[in-house]
This record gives C-alpha cells, structure tokens and sequence, in this order.
C-alpha cells in the first residue's frame, strides 16, 4: 500500500544490512577499548541503530535525542529544538551519533558543537545517508554508508509528516504526495 506513493527505491534493505555490517565492523575497530556513547537521533535513525550495533562488536552505551527542525515539512526549518536530551553525563566521553540522514547539516553541526562544549572527549557522526548537495552549513560525517542525490526521500526511519518510517527500504516520494 505504501509503495504506490514511491517513485523509485534509492538503497535496498539487503544494501542496508550489507553497509551496516562493514561500518559495524569499521566501529569495532575504532571504538575497541573506548566504551563509547552512541546517540540516536529520534525518530528517524531506529532502524540504522538497532541494525548498526548488531555489527559493533565492543563495549558501547545507547542514549537518544528527540530533536526536531522539520515541523512536518520537506526541508529543515533551521530551528533545532531538543524535546529529548541524553540522560548522563558526557563529559570525557566518546559520542557516537548515529543518524538516517544528513541533508542541510544544520541539526548535526549543532549538537556537535552543543556536545563538545560538555566536554566530549571526541564527537563523531555515523548516518545511513548523505546528501551533499542539501548542505547549507560545512559539517561531513565521519562515516556515511551511502550517499544519495538532491530528492525527498522516505523508509527505513525517515518519514513526511510522520509516515513511511517504516518501509524496509530508502525510496523516492512521488512528488504529488507532499506539493498536495
């Protein structure tokens, strides 16, 4: 039912699960040792993160942020507000955040900067997607699975207006259903 409104499928669920075990076993390297703290972006990076960690095969801790700049529309509003803040401290803390998606970087390059001056000892991002060409501020992940073009896109957590979160894939949303 859902998929008549996809225009094309962007990234398979088997390509998911393929990218989320190579960058799990990338994080188990880097992070061996470290006990590091992977932050959630609420709601859109569930399904990353609980594929994601299966792969990571060192000591980590999980918390997540609810932080909204859409506000039910296409593109980012440029006003972060966090509903949710992690629950503990992070000072000298390795941070982890682990995003669906990174488009204009406003929200990211915020709450790096918002966890560095609580004193991470590092701050790092990890995103399913990257679309370079939404950016409007100068922040990279530092690691991307894959990397997409300039169209809205829906499934395995990112949503319009709170649906399709739950597709098992990254697709393209036909036009029709948001210029409604």
């Amino acid at each position: 039912m859902l998929e008549q409104d996809i225009k094309k499928i962007l990234v398979s669920h088997e390509e998911i699960v393929v990218a989320a075990k190579k960058l799990g076993q990338q994080l188990t390297a880097d992070y061996q040792g470290k006990k590091p703290i992977f932050v959630g972006i609420l709601k859109g990076s569930v399904p990353f993160m609980a594929e994601l960690i299966k792969h990571v095969d060192t000591d980590i801790e999980l918390d997540f942020m609810l932080v909204s700049s859409y506000h039910g529309g296409t593109t980012s509003s440029g006003v972060i507000n966090i509903i949710k803040d992690i629950d503990q401290d992070i000072a000298g803390r390795d941070i982890l955040f682990v995003e669906d998606i990174i488009d204009t970087g406003q929200t990211l390059k915020n709450l790096c900067n918002l966890f560095k001056e609580r004193n991470a000892a590092s701050v790092k991002i990890a995103t399913l997607l990257d679309k370079p060409e939404g950016r409007i501020v100068d922040i990279e992940a530092d690691y991307t699975c894959f990397t997409i073009p300039n169209e809205f896109v829906v499934g395995y957590g990112l949503d319009y207006d709170e649906y399709y979160r739950n597709l098992p894939y990254v697709g393209v949303l036909k036009e029709e259903v948001y210029t409604k």
